[in-house]
């Protein structure tokens, strides 16, 4: 029953996020190119910067911890493909140990600051909107990462093989590419 109900987790966080990621991507280039149109012919859209620095903000933190959880971050992998697999087992236990505490510490670090920002009162200069919902996302984004690095630790205790992330073994194979 867990185990139905954490792969049907993990389906939907993947869902969620790989639809945050595209929506956000094809949000930040029609927003960027419908402002450099109307800078052009008629007047530039006011609120296009402030839109466009969340998207970037939101993007960039739910891809780190897409990335964290698919093992597509940057790592040594000739440096650990050329280990025997106890050893790269260690450095991956070790990696991802440090990654966690640091990504927790960075975590905290943001939401102190958005709570800082919170308290005052900072809002944005064009919608006027707290800038702190804006970075709202931060905190969530490190906390997630650092949990997706716990969970490479415990995947790496209960598996006999060695895993780079919960859902990516040590063989690195590319996904599907539709032949390119």
């Amino acid at each position: 029953m867990f185990q139905a109900l954490g792969k049907t987790l993990a389906r939907t966080i993947d869902f969620i996020e790989v639809t945050i990621l595209a929506s956000g991507t094809a949000a930040l280039a029609v927003l960027l190119i419908a402002n450099v149109l109307a800078r052009s012919f008629f007047q530039s859209i006011y609120y296009a910067e402030e839109v466009a620095k969340f998207l970037i903000i939101l993007v960039t933190m739910v891809g780190v911890s897409y990335a964290a959880r698919k093992a597509r971050h940057i790592r040594m992998a000739a440096f650990l493909d050329l280990m025997p697999a106890k050893l790269e087992k260690i450095f991956i236990f070790f990696i991802s140990a440090i990654n966690a505490v640091v990504l927790f510490a960075m975590a905290k670090y943001s939401y102190d600051y958005m709570a800082q920002m919170r308290i005052l009162g900072q809002k944005t200069s064009a919608l006027q909107v707290p800038f702190w919902t804006f970075m709202i996302i931060v905190p969530i984004g490190f906390a997630s990462a650092g949990i997706h690095y716990l969970r490479t630790i415990l995947k790496n205790i209960k598996e006999k093989d060695v895993w780079l992330s919960p859902e990516q073994q040590s063989e690195y194979e590319e996904e599907g590419t539709l032949g390119y």
